[in-house]
């Protein structure tokens, strides 16, 4: 982050009319931004009013506002902590960062809006911008622009609000991407030029492609394929262990996992809804194929080389390393947890049953401690190289990457997976407000201010 910000308390008070563009604040304030005339400009959010500045004996980093200017700029009429800082050449008092978080899941529950699963993090997100300064909303994208939720008195309350400085996408649906009435808000927000950041599903395809070729990556990715009968068959022959899966899935749902056994007979377990866990029957390879066939459904799925990952306990686990860009814009890892699975399942998912625990007592269970603390570090450095490579090489604004990873019996990590929307659930909850909390509300002031600063030099 190449700019200082300047933490400011906007305060509300009524004037009379001929005052209604007239903002309020010390002297010492008026220095300390560099202000160098009494006619400005004000910006929140997506809107600039000309504003009067007039200097009084008032408590420092505090500005008043009237009432009015507040409605006009779409904001409630109590006090809010913001950032600040003054865009020289147009003269422009820059308050943010306005940051809304986009989701297709909200509840009404007794009149009061619920937000499922991101619900208690929504919270968080709001503890923390009012700690650090901004205003932060949730918002569907059918009503963009017309209603948001912000949180007063521990009710979420339903008005007009800014238009965000910036916007953190957390759509659940995958089908809902492709929607013509989602496209549309799509093109409405990138006409306002808003930030938008984890704006779409990554595939699983689509990562393998981006890291195969990567030298110091490659050795870390187990050999995938696209699902065809001939890869098919040209897999199974060579490794004991496959698992197909979706590359649009997520919550390890629609897994297929295939073993080798003995006398070249064959064994599946799924995680579909429609079958069970466990098949225990034995097939031929052709009889496999025609099993998997109606499983997969014409989806498009993966093949991917199935591992021996070290267990917790005769437990499936692996490991989610969390990912957030910083204010230097380099990736650093906010929170790493084991995934353990649930009885008689072959994936580590919440949703299907899985349990968490720390990374390092999990490892220690299965190798000594120096080459736990080892492996620990390797895991991070792995995630962090992915969560880079995969920022710099796809579309869009990636700030969050949740990344998946195993370690195998000699204790070498491998990348299973790569999540733009990773669930909030996985974090160790140690703490009344999560890293990955600060985290987005770090990289939504960096997106608002330096966009401020970008539109300035046009």
């Amino acid at each position: 982050m190449s700019f200082s910000l300047t933490s400011i308390l906007v305060v509300p008070i009524k004037l009379s009319d001929k005052n209604q563009d007239v903002i309020q604040m010390s002297a010492q304030l008026f220095k300390l931004l560099q202000l160098n005339m009494h006619e400005i400009n004000v910006s929140i959010g997506r809107r600039t009013i000309p504003i009067k500045v007039q200097t009084k004996d008032l408590p420092d980093n505090t500005i008043y506002f009237p009432e009015n200017l507040m409605e006009s700029f779409y904001l409630p009429i109590h006090p809010l902590k913001f950032q600040a800082m003054v865009l020289p050449e147009s003269q422009t008092l820059k308050l943010g960062p306005v940051a809304a978080l986009l989701t297709d899941s909200i509840d009404n529950e007794n009149n009061e809006p619920y937000f499922r699963s991101i619900h208690l993090f929504c919270e968080e997100l709001q503890q923390v911008i009012s700690e650090t300064g901004g205003f932060f909303y949730v918002l569907s994208y059918q009503q963009f622009l017309s209603q948001g939720y912000y949180l007063i008195d521990g009710k979420w309350t339903a008005a007009q609000l800014p238009a965000p400085d910036v916007i953190y996408n957390r759509i659940h649906s995958r089908a809902l991407e492709y929607k013509k009435e989602f496209r549309q808000f799509r093109a409405k927000v990138n006409q306002l030029l808003i930030p938008f950041f984890n704006d779409r599903f990554l595939s699983k395809w689509e990562v393998y492609e981006l890291l195969k070729d990567i030298r110091n990556l490659d050795s870390y990715l187990p050999k995938t394929k696209l699902f065809s009968k001939d890869h098919f068959y040209e897999m199974i022959q060579k490794y004991d262990t496959l698992f197909l899966k979706p590359i649009h899935g997520s919550q390890g749902k629609n897994i297929i996992k295939v073993c080798r056994g003995p006398d070249s007979c064959y064994s599946l377990e799924t995680s579909l809804k429609s079958g069970p866990a466990k098949q225990r029957e034995l097939f031929s390879l052709d009889e496999l194929f025609l099993q998997i066939k109606p499983l997969i459904h014409n989806r498009i799925y993966i093949i991917q080389q199935g591992i021996s990952l070290m267990s917790y306990q005769s437990s499936s686990m692996d490991f989610r390393v969390l990912c957030h860009q910083n204010l230097d814009n380099n990736w650093r890892v906010t929170s790493t947890v084991a995934r353990i699975a649930g009885k008689q399942e072959f994936v580590s998912n919440l949703a299907r049953g899985g349990t968490l625990t720390r990374p390092l007592s999990a490892l220690k269970t299965c190798i000594n401690d120096k080459k736990a603390l080892e492996v620990l570090a390797q895991m991070k450095e792995l995630a962090l190289e992915t969560a880079s490579i995969i920022s710099q090489n796809s579309q869009g604004i990636i700030g969050e990457l949740g990344i998946d990873i195993g370690v195998d019996q000699d204790g070498n990590p491998w990348l299973i997976e790569v999540n733009s929307k990773p669930s909030k659930n996985f974090e160790d909850g140690l703490t009344k407000v999560r890293p990955s909390a600060k985290a987005i509300i770090q990289f939504c002031t960096i997106l608002a201010f330096d966009t401020a600063v970008m539109k300035e030099d046009i």
